[in-house]
């Protein structure tokens, strides 16, 4: 018997549990998204006209990464509807190329093992990645770069980048030349479009390089008719006389060039999630006039000061541009092959962020969806963590649950997703009679999270029709076979666990 012949008599198109990554589910994405929500999502999504911080601690399975494209989802829908009132989102969801960086740049013994190198990442990196991922996508959006994985939900206009002032163009090619992370072309060529699209003039900068070459030409001209006059006996004095002219005329570029090599060695050696080099970093800090960064904030010490003003600064240039405030969705903790799923390296990368100034910072609001095997680190932690963190405060979600009715509406809603025209499935049109509502329920409440949900009735259509011929089909999965299809997964599910558990 074909799984789709029986799909077909209950009225439904598509298997609808096939898929069990969100990423990756049409069924999801299509349908779902916009109507079918766990019961904390007001908690978690909170108003978007006041940006605000949440904490989810929930198992594998259980919906975060759904969650957090639901919030995507309905921010783009929230941005379409109040255009005065829009938020830039960022995803902050892959790791590994910061922490490839960061292992890249400590070096040496600490490189070498993982949790040494993330015993030393501090919520200044953290600061420094998500500026890097939302410089990156601004520029992206105003030099009209293409990105096939976007980490940021904005739509820039034209109009709104023209009506940039000197300053906020300054601070933003500042940002871009710390941040900006992009490697669809060179470094100094992106600037200089992002330069030329800001209309930002550089000539004043070049005026100390101007009087180097004019005062040379100036210079090399008097000794030649000095020269040509004769005056052999002064050879030496003039000669010294001509040094100290060309020392004279080169010496506030020299200067100039001397404070931006230092000033780039310092960001490089600071920033250390940087792909940036010192000879790049360094010609364009020469493309400021020295009181147009004297005073400036850069990532150029061991501390989140400068970060809190730099990011100022970003929130003031999206301000002009539109945008109220900043959305970061935090997701995949436990992904980066640096950290391989290991509850202790999941601590070391998230605490850090976990500072109540940083999750309350004006206009920010931070959506993380951490793994579960983190509350217990939490139920560990002292009085100083607490203070400090004031999870109290963040709107957090101890555990990420979904009950057994829970569940059987998210069933019964993906199986609407799915139908024909004209039908309507539900799941227990699907299951004998013999199997009351209390018992369906009561199985669901035990599976505990969508993905489980999901596994269990993929392989229970799939085993139901695999019993049956196609001539002689049976169109309700029997008793027996729900209940034996049960204990096989969840011998299965215990035997995985442990593996994972001893890994």
């Amino acid at each position: 018997m074909r799984i789709q012949q029986f799909l077909e008599h209950h009225g439904i198109a598509r298997n609808p549990f096939a898929e069990e990554d969100a990423q990756t589910d049409l069924v999801f994405k299509e349908h779902c998204i916009a109507s079918t929500f766990h019961p904390t999502w007001d908690k978690v999504y909170g108003d978007p006209n006041e940006p605000s911080t949440s904490i989810v601690f929930g198992e594998k399975g259980a919906g975060k990464t759904a969650m957090r494209l639901q919030i995507a989802k309905h921010l783009q829908q929230h941005n379409r509807s109040c255009p005065e009132r829009r938020l830039f989102v960022v995803h902050y969801d892959d790791f590994n190329p910061f922490l490839d960086r960061f292992r890249e740049k400590l070096g040496g013994r600490k490189s070498r093992r993982a949790d040494r190198v993330l015993r030393e990442w501090r919520l200044w990196d953290h600061m420094d990645a998500i500026l890097s991922l939302a410089t990156t996508g601004l520029i992206d959006r105003i030099l009209n770069v293409p990105q096939p994985a976007a980490v940021v939900d904005a739509v820039v206009e034209p109009a709104a980048v023209d009506g940039l002032d000197r300053h906020q163009a300054r601070d933003l090619l500042l940002l871009a030349a710390c941040y900006d992370q992009s490697v669809s072309t060179t470094f100094r060529d992106r600037w200089e479009a992002l330069r030329a699209r800001l209309r930002f003039s550089t000539l004043r900068a070049k005026i100390p390089l101007a009087i180097g070459f004019g005062g040379t030409v100036v210079v090399a001209a008097l000794a030649l008719g000095l020269a040509i006059a004769g005056h052999g006996d002064w050879v030496v004095t003039l000669w010294l006389l001509f040094a100290a002219a060309l020392l004279g005329v080169w010496f506030p570029w020299l200067w100039r060039w001397w404070t931006c090599c230092w000033e780039s060695r310092r960001i490089l050696r600071q920033m250390r999630l940087s792909n940036r080099d010192n000879r790049t970093l360094r010609q364009v800090l020469l493309q400021f006039t020295r009181p147009e960064t004297i005073a400036q904030p850069l990532p150029d010490a061991d501390s989140t000061d400068d970060r809190y003003e730099m990011l100022l600064k970003l929130q003031g240039i999206l301000q002009t541009l539109g945008f109220r405030g900043i959305v970061v969705l935090v997701d995949r903790l436990d992904e980066p092959h640096l950290i391989n799923g290991s509850a202790e390296l999941m601590k070391a990368l998230l605490w850090p962020m976990l500072d109540n100034k940083f999750l309350k910072h004006p206009g920010l609001g931070l959506k993380i969806m951490a793994p579960i095997e983190l509350t217990r680190f939490i139920e560990r932690e002292d009085r100083d963590f607490y203070q400090r963190a004031r999870l109290d405060k963040q709107n957090m979600v101890a555990s990420f649950e979904w009950t057994g009715e829970a569940l059987y509406d998210v069933a019964n809603a993906r199986l609407s997703a799915c139908r024909a025209d004209g039908a309507t499935p539900r799941l227990r049109d699907l299951i004998d009679p013999a199997v009351n509502d209390q018992r369906i329920l009561e199985v669901l409440r035990g599976l505990r999270t969508p993905r489980h949900l999901f596994k269990f009735l993929y392989r229970l259509l799939v085993a139901h029709c695999n019993a049956h011929v196609e001539g002689e089909p049976v169109w309700h999965v029997p008793a027996a076979a729900f209940e034996s299809t049960l204990a096989l997964y969840r011998r299965d599910q215990e035997a995985f666990d442990q593996g994972v558990g001893a890994g």
